[in-house]
């Protein structure tokens, strides 16, 4: 392997763990802000996602982290997403961080 395959590698787990930030921020306003009447949280990834594409045409160096935020933010609360549930409170239930919910 080079130096460059090192470099993509890099730059690889540092998009993923973005990812995972955004999952996590997302999991975690599901568990203490989901009684909350307010949007749902894939929305803003959705909209991050869109500002990230945006960003990608403007060549901003910010444009990819600005996207895989938003893809974690979103598949933090996938299943919401897939119903189309856009406004609301969170049925009541037991909430787990690793889950699709």
């Amino acid at each position: 392997m080079t130096i460059r395959d090192y470099m993509n590698i890099k730059q690889i787990i540092i998009y993923l763990m973005i990812a995972f930030i955004g999952f996590a921020i997302g999991r975690v306003s599901h568990i203490y802000g989901g009684e909350i009447k307010s949007p749902h949280h894939w929305i803003y990834g959705v909209i991050l996602i869109i500002i990230g594409i945006i960003l990608w045409f403007y060549k901003s160096e910010w444009s990819l982290y600005v996207i895989f935020f938003g893809v974690g933010l979103t598949i933090s609360d996938l299943k919401d997403m897939i119903d189309l549930k856009f406004y609301g409170v969170d049925p009541p239930g037991p909430k787990k961080f690793w889950h699709i919910d």
